[in-house]
């Protein structure tokens, strides 16, 4: 006599596939996050030049038409990390301007640049790369030009206070910050010394600097024009 062995039809995978993990799409705005994040990274490393929509297509996971619907191409992509780098520089260092002592609204200035570099060393590599192609907010050099502007006003004021020609400020400003900015393009590969000691040091320059001075500077080689 045979016996019907009963069987459970729903332990039998053999007519059942694995299921796969479901992919989260992504939203337009995190899809342009993510894209300005990696062409950051590339441009970083790269340069714009370096840099294709081929690789920056296939590091997000998308076709190149993606990129071009978010940016209309590689520069449209460039032009928009390098305006966040410039404004994120920009609002460090007014934004760290809140001291009442000259020297010390110096001190402030420095290390926010310094700590913009160590914070942000993709962008400020970026920054300081000649670009290739007109940015809607200028360039490194006009970026520190508004800087140097903010830093005009407070030597204005001591000038004025010392009895010196307060219309000189913005040569010296123009000055002050440039010292910083190129000692900062130095230290992006060289971090040493560490940053507080590169901070004091550009102080101690331009502070002793402008302590001594001259009212009317004069020059001591034969050149004279």
């Amino acid at each position: 006599m045979m016996v019907a062995v009963a069987t459970d039809s729903s332990s039998t995978p053999s007519n059942d596939k694995p299921r796969r993990a479901r992919r989260t799409r992504m939203t337009g705005a995190e899809r342009r996050q993510q894209l300005l994040e990696i062409g950051r990274t590339l441009f970083a490393a790269k340069g714009f030049e370096g840099t294709s929509v081929e690789e920056i297509a296939a590091k997000a996971g998308v076709s190149k038409p993606v990129v071009y619907e978010h940016f209309g191409g590689k520069e449209g992509l460039y032009a928009v990390v390098v305006d966040r780098e410039m404004r994120r520089l920009l609002d460090m260092v007014t934004g760290s301007l809140t001291a009442g002592h000259p020297r010390e609204l110096c001190e402030q200035a420095a290390f926010a640049l310094l700590d913009y570099i160590e914070e942000y060393t993709d962008g400020f590599r970026i920054l300081v790369r000649d670009s290739p192609i007109p940015q809607s907010t200028g360039s490194f050099a006009s970026l520190i030009s508004d800087i140097a502007t903010q830093v005009e006003d407070i030597l204005g004021r001591e000038f004025k206070s010392r009895g010196f020609d307060p219309k000189l400020a913005p040569l010296y400003a123009q000055a002050l910050v440039g010292m910083v900015a190129l000692t900062g393009q130095w230290w992006l590969d060289v971090r040493k010394p560490r940053k507080a000691e590169v901070a004091a040091h550009l102080v101690n320059l331009a502070w002793h600097g402008l302590d001594g001075l001259e009212a009317k500077p004069h020059l001591i080689g034969r050149r004279k024009a």
